[in-house]
């Protein structure tokens, strides 16, 4: 007769999953489109099987064309993700800390903000030509305004308990913002990054298709002028993955830097 040691947990027997529930759907997906193109009697000339689609990706990066695009689209991404978030951090500071700007500004903002980031192409092309300022300015002006309002509710939010604390130690402003108002606000930073990072992507795509000459929205432009589905399609579905790999990183990031944030009344 055998006896268990105290302390000791049963082991496990639980299957794990071959594949990830979230992969079903887009596989059966998958297998449908190549099921669809093998039986029909006549070849869609605007669409492509997914083998050709993967085959297409494969000669892409083979070329060269698909990193190249890659890095100039991730390139304007990024700049006008850091111009529009520095600038939206420090707006949405002197809205949150000052009740006086913020009515000062109120009327400018509430105007501003509505403007659909694509009217101002003409403007931008006239101010900087093509290239990667005409990108990244357009990206800025998107991103800065979801984080300037998500900074001054998160500065709004912070518990009154933590201003008179400042109050007591009569603080500076600058000491008051880098030693109570940042540490409160940080996990709410991250959030509205993580909104900009998918709204300067998307810009980004927007502006290449429409004007820009350069990066993967250009490249999908490219292919369809060409008459080469497959290339088009190739490109379209890396954007996706770059999307979803772009979340995954802050996502993980977040949980790394800020896992407190579910304790403390964070949002994911």
């Amino acid at each position: 007769m055998t006896t268990r040691l105290q302390g000791s947990e049963p082991p496990d027997h639980t299957r794990r999953p071959i594949l990830p529930r979230g992969l079903r759907l887009p596989l059966v997906l998958v297998i449908v489109w190549e099921a669809w193109f093998a039986l029909s009697d006549s070849a869609n000339s605007s669409l492509a099987a997914p083998s050709q689609v993967v085959s297409a990706c494969f000669s892409l990066w083979m070329q060269g064309a698909m990193l190249e695009a890659t890095l100039q689209t991730i390139a304007a991404t990024l700049i006008g993700l850091a111009i529009g978030g520095a600038l939206g951090i420090v707006g949405g500071l002197f809205l949150g800390l000052s009740r006086n700007f913020d009515r000062l500004m109120e009327v400018s903002v509430e105007v501003s903000r509505p403007i659909p980031p694509v009217a101002l192409i003409p403007i931008a092309l006239m101010v900087f030509g093509f290239g990667y300022r005409l990108e990244t300015s357009i990206i800025a002006f998107s991103v800065v305004w979801p984080v300037m309002i998500l900074t001054r509710s998160a500065i709004n939010s912070v518990e009154p308990q933590l201003r008179e604390y400042a109050s007591l130690l009569q603080l500076s402003l600058w000491d008051k913002i880098r030693k109570i108002i940042l540490p409160a606000i940080l996990p709410s930073l991250f959030v509205a990054l993580r909104l900009g990072a998918s709204i300067a992507l998307i810009l980004a795509i927007t502006v290449e298709i429409t004007i820009n000459p350069i990066g993967l929205g250009s490249s999908i432009m490219t292919a369809r002028m060409s008459l080469n589905p497959a290339y088009m399609l190739a490109y379209l579905i890396w954007i996706g993955l770059i999307g979803l790999g772009l979340n995954a990183l802050l996502v993980a990031l977040q949980r790394r830097w800020f896992d407190y944030a579910r304790y403390s009344g964070g949002t994911r």
